[in-house]
């Protein structure tokens, strides 16, 4: 019985060693071709930023750009290779789950791809303008805008992320009330606090500033009504 289980174990290494050598080996081999895609992908992100905003993007090191474009290379890699990582993950729990907990698992992992992009475009192309616009109407006569590379890019990643990770907020809630870890009444009951920790949190990761916090907080907790909402009529119809 005791070799059985040593088996098993043995078993269960060996399988997880090569799912994280699959996406370890995934995600060098993306790093090269994204790394050259990096700097048009920063063009574009600087385009779409600055809209007709008239401002001068500057570095203050040597190798501050190529760094950027690391981290770029890096972000872009992580993108384009999470739906074959997520699919990695999701052979290696396979054998171990039901029938039932295996569709309701490959719902969710095609979901939060899902979610988590529709996170990322919404950052890029409302949010990110909208904080440069904030940020330039402050600008006057004698007071003119001149933003360092790294600041700006850094902050697009970061929120990018950011944002993408909030957007799993509707899936969270579905998942802990299908699953029975909570009902459905319980988090209606709680609503006020979700909303305040929800706040609490945008504050946190977003710049220290109203229109960023907002823009985080409100969307996400519209997602977590609607994730609710789904719990519901699920539960409803079965």
């Amino acid at each position: 019985m005791a070799e059985e289980k040593d088996e098993s174990l043995v078993e269960h290494l060996t399988a997880l060693r090569s799912m994280l050598i699959n996406c370890f080996v995934a995600l060098g081999l993306g790093l090269v071709p994204m790394f050259l895609l990096a700097p048009y992908v920063m063009d574009g992100l600087i385009a779409i930023m600055l809209g007709d905003n008239k401002v001068s993007l500057n570095f203050f090191s040597p190798i501050e750009v190529f760094i950027l474009q690391i981290k770029i290379a890096v972000v872009l890699d992580l993108l384009v290779c999470f739906p074959y990582i997520a699919r990695q993950i999701w052979l290696f729990v396979l054998p171990a789950l039901y029938d039932n907990e295996r569709k309701f698992i490959k719902s969710i992992v095609l979901s939060s791809s899902f979610l988590f992009i529709t996170g990322v475009l919404f950052c890029i192309f409302f949010i990110l303008p909208l904080i440069i616009n904030f940020g330039m109407s402050f600008a006057t006569a004698h007071i003119q805008a001149m933003f360092g590379i790294s600041n700006i890019i850094t902050m697009a990643l970061w929120l990018s992320v950011v944002f993408g990770l909030m957007f799993q907020f509707p899936l969270i809630t579905y998942s802990l009330i299908r699953s029975g870890i909570t009902t459905y009444e319980s988090v209606k009951n709680k609503r006020s606090y979700i909303f305040v920790a929800i706040l609490i949190i945008a504050a946190i990761l977003t710049p220290p500033d109203v229109i960023s916090q907002l823009t985080l907080a409100i969307p996400t907790y519209l997602l977590f009504e609607a994730g609710l909402y789904c719990a519901k009529k699920t539960s409803n119809n079965t």
